[in-house]
């Protein structure tokens, strides 16, 4: 019996062993690329920062400025850019953005746009409606799709197809912290006139051509292509960072958990030697 439960426990070490290898792998590739996804995403915040106040110019300097895209629209249908994972095993980052959306959508009615394998099946198997599936693998998102998501929404958006647009995402605030968020895209309130009467700043030292209204529209879309673009990075960075701290986490669970079935074998070898010892030594007792 003592020989069965030696070989099972052995059994039970060798395949810890083996996960631990994996989970450790894991980690290393998560860190490797972590520090690149995280200089993307520092890398990215500059140019949309830069288009943030070019609007923010035009809008204060002209104190009769409207756009379709500062306007409230009655329409009360929403859509969110929903950025997830395109894998598993890495901690609670989908769950806590799911569980974030969640949170800020209720009672609404909207439409996804989902950009990863994780966002597509979550809401597919609800029977939530998809703008398109195009953009499934957060991966093999580039630059450019990101301008091509703004254009499509901006589009839509001033058929009166959505009357608000929302992007969740996950922020890397650091190694061992990412924060999932919900940020609105549209209507730019940032630019309404009624914030610019809050400002109380109205300056008319620029001319643009041929008018404010075409041009701040204009770099509208480009704006939300690097909103977008910046949302990925730092959702990319974030899961990369959760998978090392998931990883690393189970890498030391695996430790533990051999060193407990190391003693606890040695134990049950060390009960088998002495109960070989006794009946060694009671039967030379009889002879």
């Amino acid at each position: 019996m003592a020989a069965a439960n030696m070989k099972a426990v052995k059994l039970r070490i060798k395949s810890i062993q083996n996960t631990m290898q994996i989970t450790k792998a894991m980690e290393l590739v998560a860190s490797s690329k972590l520090r690149k996804a995280k200089d993307r995403a520092d890398a990215a915040k500059p140019y949309f920062r830069t288009l943030h106040d070019t609007l923010e110019d035009i809008a204060a300097g002209n104190s009769d400025f409207t756009s379709v895209y500062t306007r409230e629209s009655e329409n009360e249908k929403w859509c969110y850019v929903v950025i997830a994972g395109d894998r598993g095993l890495a901690g609670g980052y989908n769950s806590n953005l799911f569980k974030r959306f969640e949170q800020k959508a209720v009672g609404t009615d909207y439409s996804v746009l989902p950009i990863g394998k994780k966002t597509v099946d979550y809401f597919s198997r609800r029977g939530k409606t998809l703008i398109t599936e195009n953009y499934a693998t957060v991966a093999d998102v580039s630059i450019s799709n990101c301008f091509e998501m703004a254009k499509m929404l901006c589009e839509r958006y001033r058929k009166g197809e959505f009357g608000h647009i929302a992007l969740c995402y996950t922020e890397f605030v650091s190694m061992m912290t990412q924060t999932a968020d919900v940020s609105s895209l549209l209507p730019l309130s940032d630019f309404s006139v009624e914030s610019k009467e809050a400002r109380g700043t109205y300056r008319n030292l620029i001319l643009y051509e041929p008018n404010a209204e075409e041009v701040f529209d204009a770099i509208v879309p480009e704006y939300l292509a690097g909103l977008i673009y910046g949302a990925i990075a730092e959702s990319v960075a974030s899961e990369l960072a959760a998978r090392r701290t998931a990883m690393e986490a189970a890498t030391d669970n695996a430790s533990e958990m051999i060193e407990t079935l190391s003693l606890n074998y040695n134990r049950a070898r060390q009960a088998s030697i002495t109960q070989e010892i006794t009946e060694i030594v009671a039967g030379a007792e009889e002879l």
